[in-house]
């Protein structure tokens, strides 16, 4: 659907008291176009009806007149910058921005993001280790292996009794 009907539909949505579907609308819209900035607003506006002030401030965050409240509680829920650079959800480089305090607010999440992973990164590729984000992994990783095993033994024992029924 192209993006003027979209931004249409939505309009309509909201008009109509149909906040949940012109915030899905307008997710799908920033996630195809994660650029623009007008859409971003948008859909921050629809997080403030909700009373997201979290999710308000991310999708203000690029934006020189946000709200300091918002910005905070968006920080507060992601709070490292490799989440913040996830949750932005912005692609391309940062060049692509409107404006210059959007730039730099993304170049400035971009950095604090490689400084914090040890490699550089990029908006296209995005913060790959997620080891930053979860110390469990490992743990997690045993527990799922370990119920796979679990079942395929399972599998095996109810095979193996089933042959050997067969023949007795």
């Amino acid at each position: 659907m192209p993006l003027i009907e979209t931004r249409a539909r939505v309009d309509a949505d909201l008009a109509a008291g149909r906040v949940p579907v012109a915030r899905q609308r307008l997710r799908g819209l920033v996630s195809s176009f994660p650029n623009d900035l007008t859409l971003r607003r948008r859909l921050a506006e629809t997080y403030r009806l909700y009373g997201e002030p979290a999710e308000a401030g991310r999708w203000m965050y690029l934006e020189q007149d946000r709200d300091a409240a918002e910005t905070s509680a968006f920080e507060a829920r992601y709070g490292t910058a490799p989440k913040r650079m996830r949750a932005l959800a912005w692609r391309g480089p940062e060049s692509l921005a409107p404006s210059v305090f959007a730039r730099q607010q993304l170049e400035a999440v971009r950095t604090a993001c490689s400084d914090a992973m040890g490699h550089p990164v990029d908006w296209d590729t995005g913060p790959a280790d997620r080891k930053t984000e979860s110390k469990s992994n490992a743990f997690t990783d045993f527990l799922a292996g370990a119920g796979c095993l679990m079942v395929v033994l399972a599998f095996l024992a109810i095979w193996v009794n089933g042959l050997v029924a067969l023949f007795n």
